[in-house]
C-alpha cells in the first residue's frame, strides 16, 4: 500500500513543475494526502484548517516588512545609493581603474543584498529599484549579468540561512525550530549558527566559484530604459539622515524585542512622524507593500495547513520505518538522501521558508531515529529548506534578480538566473551539509 505523506509530497512537486499555483497545488495535495491516509474528507479539511493558525505571524510579518520596503523606497534611500555608484564611475578610463570600479560595485551590490535580509529588512524590494539604472554602467564595464545574479542571490539566501537576525530570524527562530519541537524535538540551548556555519561556507564558496567562472567581459546592446519607471529623484542630505536613523532604529527595535512585526511596525510609524512619508501616502504605502508580500505569506500558511494534514494522517512513522530500512545504518546516506529530498521540493515550491513545514515532520523523526545531534538536525532540514530556493524558477531568490537584470530584456530567466544559481549553489550545498550533518 502507497504512503500517503510520500504521494502527498509527490503531487505537491508534479502541480509545482507544470506551473499550478503553488497555494492551490498544497491545498490540492492535502486533501489527497489526508483522504488517501483515511482521514475522510470533513477531517482532512479540518486539519488543514487547523494548521493556517502556525503561518499567520509570520506572514504578517511579511506584509509589514513589504509596507516598511515601499515606504523606505519613497524616502529615495535606495535610489541616492544607485546614484552614488553611478558618480563613481564618472573619471574611470585606465584598466586598472576599471577593474577597482568592477570590483566596488561588486561589493557594493553583495552587501546591498545581504542587508536587505538583516539591516534592512526589505527583501528583493531593492532590486527593480538600484539594478535597471546601473544596467547601462554594467554594459560600459562590460560586466557578465550571470556575475551580479550569482552575487544576488547570495545576499538573499546565505543571510537567512545563517544568521538569526531580520529574515532569518523568521526561517530559524519562528520556523525551523517551532517545526523542530512540534515534531518530536527539545531545541533547548539549541545554536543556530554554530549548526548553519558550515553549509554557509558551502555557498560562500559557490559564490566564489561563480565570480571566478563569469570572471570574462561580456558585451551587451546599449538600450534605453523608460526613465519614468526609474526616474532617480532629488533627495536632500536630512530626508537621507533621517533615513538612516529610521533604518538603526528598526534594526535594534527588532534585535531588543526578536519581533519582525514590532520591528516593522516601529519603521513605518517613524518614517510617518519624521514626516519621510507623507500621512495621505500611508494606506496606499501599506497596501502596496502587503501586496508585494503577500504571495509568500498566503504559501507559508497554506504550507503549514498541508503539514498538519501529513501529521495526522499517522503515515509519517511507517515512512520514518521504511526510509530507515532502505538507508541501512549509514548517517552518510541518510543526510544526504533528506537533503536530496528537500532540494526537490524546495525547487518544486519555490520558497525555502516554505519546505521547512513540509519537509520537518518526515526530517525529524528520521533524525532522532538516526541519532543525529541538535545541531546535526538542524543543519540538516536548515540546509534541506534552504536547497533548491537558489535554482528554483519560482523562487524570490531567482525571480528578484532577474526583474532587475532583464529590465532592458537581455537577461533570460532560465539560462542566465536560474541554471548559473543552481549549478552553483545547490551542489556546494548539498556537500557542505551533508559535512556537517556528519560532524557536528
Amino acid at each position: 500500500m502507497f504512503n500517503a505523506v510520500v504521494l502527498a509530497v509527490i503531487l505537491l512537486f508534479v502541480l509545482a513543475i507544470f506551473r499550478v499555483h503553488i497555494v492551490l497545488a498544497m491545498v490540492i495535495s492535502a486533501l489527497a494526502g489526508g483522504l488517501l491516509g483515511g482521514l475522510g474528507l470533513s477531517k482532512t479539511i479540518e486539519s488543514f484548517s487547523g494548521g493556517l493558525g502556525a503561518g499567520a505571524e509570520i506572514a504578517l510579518s511579511y506584509a509589514l516588512l513589504g509596507a516598511f520596503a515601499v515606504a523606505l523606497s519613497k524616502t529615495g534611500l535606495p535610489d541616492a545609493l544607485a546614484h552614488s555608484l553611478i558618480a563613481r564611475s564618472k573619471g574611470s578610463a585606465d584598466a586598472t581603474s576599471v577593474k577597482k570600479l568592477k570590483g566596488f560595485i561588486m561589493f557594493a551590490i553583495l552587501l546591498l543584498a545581504i542587508s536587505s535580509q538583516n539591516v534592512l529588512p526589505i527583501h528583493i524590494a531593492f532590486i527593480p529599484i538600484i539594478i535597471p539604472p546601473l544596467l547601462g554602467l554594467f554594459n560600459d564595464l562590460k560586466i557578465d549579468r550571470r556575475r551580479m545574479a550569482i552575487i544576488m542571490t547570495f545576499g538573499l539566501v546565505t543571510p537567512y540561512m545563517f544568521l538569526p537576525i531580520g529574515f532569518g530570524d523568521i526561517y530559524l527562530n519562528q520556523i525551523l525550530l517551532p517545526n523542530l519541537q512540534e515534531n518530536g524535538m527539545d531545541t533547548a540551548g539549541a545554536s543556530v549558527i554554530k549548526a548553519m556555519a558550515i553549509p554557509a561556507l558551502g555557498m560562500l564558496f559557490g559564490l566564489l566559484l561563480g565570480l571566478y567562472n563569469y570572471r570574462k567581459p561580456r558585451e551587451y546592446e546599449m538600450r534605453n530604459i523608460a526613465p519614468d519607471d526609474y526616474e532617480i529623484p532629488v533627495v536632500t542630505k536630512s530626508k537621507l539622515l533621517l533615513s538612516s536613523i529610521v533604518v538603526i532604529a528598526t534594526l535594534v527595535v527588532q534585535l531588543t524585542t526578536e519581533s519582525m512585526i514590532i520591528a516593522a511596525t516601529t519603521g513605518l510609524l517613524l518614517f510617518l512622524v519624521l514626516r519621510l512619508v507623507r500621512f495621505s501616502e500611508a494606506d496606499d504605502v501599506i497596501t502596496r507593500g502587503m501586496r508585494m508580500m503577500s504571495f509568500i505569506g498566503f504559501v507559508m500558511i497554506s504550507a503549514n495547513g498541508f503539514s498538519n494534514v501529513l501529521r495526522e494522517t499517522g503515515d509519517i512513522e511507517p515512512l520514518v520505518e521504511n526510509s530507515k530500512s532502505l538507508m541501512g545504518d549509514s548517517q552518510l546516506v541518510a543526510a544526504f538522501v533528506m537533503l536530496s529530498i528537500g532540494l526537490l521540493v524546495t525547487v518544486g515550491i519555490g520558497s525555502s521558508f516554505s519546505t521547512i513545514p513540509v519537509i520537518a515532520a518526515i526530517f525529524v523523526p528520521l533524525c532522532i531515529q538516526y541519532g543525529f545531534s541538535l545541531e546535526a538536525t538542524i543543519a540538516i532540514i536548515g540546509t534541506a529548506g534552504a536547497l533548491g530556493d537558489a535554482g528554483s524558477p519560482a523562487s524570490d531568490s531567482t525571480l528578484g534578480p532577474t526583474s532587475g537584470l532583464n529590465a532592458d530584456g537581455q537577461h533570460d530567466h532560465m539560462r542566465e538566473t536560474v541554471i548559473p544559481t543552481f549549478l552553483h549553489y545547490n551542489l556546494p550545498l548539498l556537500i557542505f551539509g551533508t559535512i556537517a550533518a556528519v560532524i557536528l
